[in-house]
């Protein structure tokens, strides 16, 4: 049983290896292997070949953050929508009543992220 485990397993721990490898190898051999010849016009921000005016950044609004968070959540609740539509033959009953539950506690919550007016973008 043990044997088996390692068996299925080593091609992933050695897969996860090499990544690992080429992600510390390559980013080190890129610094200290490449030119370096810095001069003020590098240096320079760059927009449009403009000299920069005023700050580099602006305040965003926070609805803006609040549109990106819901857009996570409701990217999270799609992805749970996948393993359950897969295995839904399997779960029977019960997995049809949790998942009304859960489909139930989500567009709840949708609409009162709509009436609440969050969505709204001015």
């Amino acid at each position: 049983m043990e044997q088996q485990l390692i068996n299925n397993y080593l091609p992933i721990a050695v897969l996860l290896g090499i990544a690992l490898f080429f992600a510390f190898l390559l980013p080190t051999l890129s610094l200290n292997l490449g030119p370096k010849r810095p001069f003020a016009r590098k240096s320079e921000a760059y927009e449009s070949g403009m000299a920069p005016i005023g700050q580099g950044q602006r305040r965003l609004s926070i609805k803006f953050y609040r549109i990106a968070v819901l857009f996570i959540l409701f990217d999270v609740d799609i992805i749970l929508l996948v393993p359950w539509a897969i295995t839904f033959r399997k779960l029977g009953l019960y997995g049809l009543a949790v998942m009304l539950i859960f489909m139930v506690m989500f567009i709840l919550g949708d609409v009162w992220v709509w009436k609440k007016g969050v969505l709204e973008w001015e």
